[in-house]
């Protein structure tokens, strides 16, 4: 770490290293330089608002708000220049770990899954939760940074500590992230269940059919729909139905009982008892009243 002192060392081994960097000077341009070695990973938390980082690798740019982090992959060392404007305080915490501890700690070679998840690091998969927000730090990873910090033993006693407690926070940072991969698929799931109603609704189905047909099961279908549209899959098919029989409505050239057909109703008689609900008149009063 360049152009800090050991003062804001908090611990380190051959395989760890943790750095804690406070200023809060009242100044108008704070600035820190962080290296990061070669073949590492780092957990960099933001503890104070709008902290710039600028790599110095590729250049790239990012702003940083108060409580969010980073897991990245560096293959080669490298140096990222951190500051803050007007008069912010510049408060981080660096993690670095080595390749080879994590590596020895995923054992990729003992699953598919463990090995996904080293690739998945080593391609800064979960450098940001979504493509242009960092992740936000949740409480309980507050509390286990506030406890490493804090921790007073010294020697075999703080290892083990700190160890546990980063292998604790990165199972937190996996587990946020497989949140984000959940949220992504039921959104595809929802996309495509209303994509078939859509092709579909004027068809007689059923909601519960809905999941036969496209492969999901029927609590995962009403779930992830309403949780995505605010609405019932029933009373999506509905209000659809009952769109496309009011446009109808008006040719009288078109037998109620042929809209009700279109409309996916096989019997009459239901479609007047759901339209007369929907508007509050049944279809012929509708037609008559135009």
């Amino acid at each position: 770490m360049k152009d800090q002192s050991d003062s804001g060392l908090v611990f380190s081994s051959g395989d760890i290293r943790i750095i804690l960097y406070e200023d809060l000077r009242p100044e108008t341009f704070l600035r820190s330089e962080m290296t990061e070695s070669r073949k590492s990973f780092s957990l960099l938390f933001m503890l104070s608002p709008a902290i710039h980082l600028k790599a110095s690798d590729c250049g790239t740019h990012f702003i940083f708000g108060k409580n969010q982090y980073i897991l990245h992959y560096s293959p080669h060392e490298s140096t990222a220049a951190l500051w803050t404007e007007h008069q912010e305080a510049l408060k981080y915490l660096q993690i670095q770990i080595n390749y080879q501890y994590i590596f020895n700690l995923l054992d990729p070679g003992s699953s598919k899954e463990n090995a996904a998840v080293l690739e998945n690091m080593m391609s800064n998969n979960y450098l940001f939760l979504h493509k242009e927000t960092p992740p936000d730090m949740t409480v309980e990873m507050h509390m286990i940074l506030k406890e490493i910090i804090m921790y007073s033993k010294k020697g075999v006693m703080q290892k083990l500590f700190v160890e546990a407690k980063i292998i604790k926070l990165l199972m937190l940072v996996f587990e946020q992230f497989s949140e984000k991969d959940t949220v992504q698929n039921s959104s595809l799931i929802s996309s495509t269940i209303r994509k078939f109603i859509d092709e579909n609704y004027h068809k007689n189905i059923r909601a519960e059919e809905i999941g036969k047909l496209t492969g999901i099961s029927q609590n995962r279908l009403r779930k992830t729909f309403k949780a995505q549209y605010h609405i019932t899959v029933a009373d999506y098919i509905l209000e659809l139905r009952m769109l496309k029989a009011r446009k109808m409505i008006i040719n009288e050239n078109i037998m109620i009982k042929e809209i009700a057909i279109e409309c996916g109703y096989e019997y009459v008689q239901n479609f007047t008892r759901a339209f007369k609900k929907k508007f509050g008149v049944s279809p012929e009063n509708m037609r008559n009243g135009m």
